[in-house]
């Protein structure tokens, strides 16, 4: 006898991925004995040293619990058990964490199955590993100037497509479908990889090295160690990293808002989402700067640089814990977003460039890239987005999810304490 262990989505690869979002998991007894009583289980989970662990629910829920006992069927029907990530205990790889099924009076392994808690971490925390199988990943992906990359440079650049990431409301949420836009196809090539964030309101000495970021060398082309599978990377004609000196790495950027401002910037007491996209100018745009020099300086340019996307999830994360500080997940609730903008591609039901919309004046009359990538781990938020598509990434409010998280913002069901 046996219990058969089914969850929802799987990869390419038969894995299935979790985050701090629980997602319904089928337990069903192999092979079924019709007119047998029920079989009385725990489900709990199993972690590897440094390994992610997992929480356990009857439904939806963000106070699931390590163990969980339940009643297999034994006609062969499935039970539900709700499984997610146990924050803030996320997975160093996969199979770092597995679901067990024992028998509840013997303890008899009766079924079990590997997954992973990937979720975006900081990139400054990364194991070596962690930080080499994103290097590898970002490098397929760029493909020495010739890859996919090229489209994700060619969406972030001057004229129109600028207007369409800057400027208006539709700021954060156009950044949160680019971020995982460009994850996805990360993911794509190894299944492990989450985007790390860059916190630069820290001192991060372990993202400037020569073996992750790179540090500044002569006429401000960044240098890497010979093994960085970036000494390879071509964001634009020329083949390199070109970022001036600025920040060092244990140096904060000077003027740069923290997190605690900028948190407050949308906070109490009305905790309205115009006051917190301020922050578009600062800490976003100051980071920008924090180097004297570069592509990443230029938004037309910034992509060119891979030290740019590790800087926009951080930005994202910024939106991720304002939103869940202050319950601000439903696209239904005014002060979630800008209720009131009238900006072509900043509205709320606006189909966000270049994943959908017209293709015509005043936007932009071609699209690089195509529809947003697809996962094998949920269906949401298809390949057209809309703006208020992005706002419930976690499915607080719906039954989507967008299939991140971040290692330090959990899941709370929507007005729960």
């Amino acid at each position: 006898m046996s219990v058969s262990i089914a969850f929802p989505k799987y990869d390419l690869r038969g894995r299935a991925f979790v985050t701090w979002r629980p997602v319904p998991v089928a337990l069903t007894l192999s092979p079924p004995v019709p007119g047998g009583a029920p079989v009385a289980v725990r489900v709990s989970s199993k972690t590897l040293v440094g390994g992610g662990r997992l929480v356990f629910a009857t439904k939806l829920t963000h106070a699931g619990t390590p163990t969980l006992d339940v009643d297999v069927p034994a006609n062969g029907s499935a039970v539900t058990v709700w499984v997610g990530g146990a924050f803030p205990n996320a997975s160093a790889r996969f199979g770092d964490v597995s679901l067990e099924v024992r028998d509840r009076a013997t303890s008899a392994l009766l079924g079990t199955h590997p997954t992973m808690v990937r979720v975006r971490k900081n990139a400054n925390r990364l194991t070596t590993a962690e930080r080499d199988r994103f290097l590898r990943a970002l490098a397929a992906l760029n493909g020495s100037g010739a890859g996919r990359y090229r489209d994700f440079r060619d969406m972030h650049v001057a004229g129109p497509p600028d207007r369409e990431a800057h400027g208006g409301a539709g700021f954060l949420p156009w950044h949160r479908m680019y971020l995982l836009d460009l994850e996805r196809e990360l993911q794509a090539i190894d299944d492990e990889v989450a985007l790390p964030y860059w916190r630069f309101d820290q001192s991060a000495p372990n993202v400037f090295t020569r073996s992750f970021m790179g540090v500044p060398g002569a006429q401000d082309r960044v240098q890497f160690t010979a093994t960085n599978p970036l000494t390879g990377w071509v964001g634009g004609q020329l083949p390199g990293v070109e970022r001036g000196p600025g920040v060092g790495p244990q140096t904060i950027p000077a003027d740069v808002r923290s997190e605690q401002q900028t948190l407050a910037l949308g906070g109490s007491p009305t905790a309205d989402f115009a006051p917190f996209a301020v922050m578009q100018g600062n800490p976003h745009g100051r980071a920008h700067m924090s180097h004297l020099s570069g592509v990443i300086t230029n938004p037309g340019t910034a992509p060119r640089d891979p030290l740019f996307f590790l800087l926009h999830c951080n930005v994202d994360r910024l939106w991720a814990k304002w939103q869940w500080a202050f319950r601000r997940h439903d696209p239904g609730v005014g002060r979630a977003f800008v209720p009131g903008s009238t900006l072509p591609g900043h509205r709320l039901g606006d189909r966000l460039w270049p994943w959908g919309g017209p293709l015509a004046a005043p936007r932009p009359t071609t699209a690089p890239g195509g529809g947003l990538s697809a996962s094998p781990m949920t269906d949401a938020p298809g390949t057209s987005p809309r703006i208020r598509d992005t706002i419930d990434y976690l499915g607080t409010v719906s039954a989507a999810h967008l299939g991140f998280a971040y290692d330090d913002v959990p899941f709370q069901l929507t007005g729960a304490n």
